[in-house]
């Protein structure tokens, strides 16, 4: 018997929660009166991840009530920029501002009240200041994050439902979202793995402190699909276009992506753990312009509000069927299966027991 936190836990300690370092230029467009503005994470628009789901939501509510929108990529990654982004935004006219990722908390805390006029919707993240030290979400903001967890969970329970008993965990950097991803992947493996009777299933659980695709990146889940590794899921931006390449260099081997639905990326992706990013943010605008703006709550988007799932008409299961997705996401959703999430300062006094599945680095 093992402590599933225990074991994740010694993973996570060898890495440092440190941003990548990653510069992109300034958006050409902006300042003419755009009433919806988002600020871009490190990334590109169309990078199948934070920055595509969150525009494709603004997108769709803008376009549908004709509402002018655009986005603006800051210089580089940090705090100043991303907040001289969002002053070029409030500049252009912006009524309401998104973000997208953890990396928006700190200088939406800021912001929130440099422009109390303007309204800003952090998604994935709520704002809190340079040390942690203070949280605070005023009026004119609103926190969104998801229950990761379920969404890993899912992906974890469809796995090994579908005949998968070799599985490999390969997240980007340890930060809290990232880890639920990972302690739900475990914990649906293993719920799976009791109900059908199978004694092991072999998961090899990797963060690569990062989230770029690069070489080494694709060393490693090449020497683990070689190892016997059937499907890896690749939590961590752009870390999954270096699973996917090393999957579709060996025969046979699979991925799960993250995030979005990223079967286009890849004929190897069989499924993928999804947030709600569009919906939530086509949401929280209909909210802000119904005057409903949920302002100063920190929102959690799980099953029971539709924030977590897995596409199941472009999924390449086998055996996993929708009739079993409909039921376990049910389960979810009634509060049936309880998750553990990622609280690691209290790792070790947690009893999560995992007596199917074998977690290895």
């Amino acid at each position: 018997m093992k402590k599933i936190l225990s074991i994740l836990l010694s993973c996570i300690l060898g890495f440092s929660l440190v941003a990548c370092n990653n510069s992109s230029s300034s958006d050409e467009s902006s300042s003419d009166g755009k009433e919806i503005a988002m600020i871009t994470d490190i990334g590109t628009i169309d990078d199948k991840s934070f920055n595509q789901g969150t525009w494709e939501g603004i997108e769709a509510y803008a376009k549908e009530n004709n509402i002018s929108h655009e986005y603006y990529k800051p210089t580089e990654q940090s705090t100043d920029a991303y907040l001289a982004a969002i002053e070029l935004a409030v500049k252009g006219g912006a009524k309401v501002v998104v973000t997208p990722g953890y990396l928006f908390e700190e200088p939406i805390y800021i912001a929130q009240d440099k422009y109390p006029d303007v309204h800003f919707i952090l998604i994935d993240g709520n704002p809190h200041d340079a040390d942690y030290k203070d949280y605070k979400t005023n009026d004119n903001t609103v926190g969104i994050v998801f229950a990761e967890e379920q969404s890993g969970y899912l992906a974890g329970y469809a796995a090994v439902k579908d005949g998968y008993t070799k599985l490999g965990f390969m997240g980007g950097m340890a930060v809290p979202a990232v880890m639920r991803y990972g302690y739900g992947f475990v914990q649906g493996a293993d719920a799976a793995a009791k109900e059908l009777g199978i004694d092991k299933v072999d998961i090899k659980y990797h963060y690569t402190g990062g989230f770029d695709a690069t070489p080494e990146v694709q060393t490693l889940a090449s020497s683990w699909y070689t190892d016997g590794t059937e499907v890896i899921f690749a939590c961590g931006g752009a870390v999954g276009n270096s699973v996917m390449s090393a999957a579709e260099a060996i025969d046979g081997k699979k991925v799960i992506g993250v995030d979005v639905d990223q079967s286009s990326e890849s004929d190897t992706v069989i499924t993928s753990a999804m947030k709600g990013l569009s919906s939530a943010v086509t949401q929280t605008l209909e909210e802000y312009y119904n005057d409903k703006f949920p302002g100063g709550e920190s929102l959690v988007l799980g099953a029971d509000k539709d924030g977590v799932k897995l596409p199941m008409d472009t999924s390449k299961f086998e055996k996993f069927t929708t009739e079993d997705y409909d039921k376990v996401y049910k389960d979810l959703a009634d509060g049936k299966i309880e998750l553990q999430k990622d609280d690691v300062e209290n790792a070790t006094d947690l009893d999560v027991s995992i007596v199917s599945v074998k977690v290895v680095k």
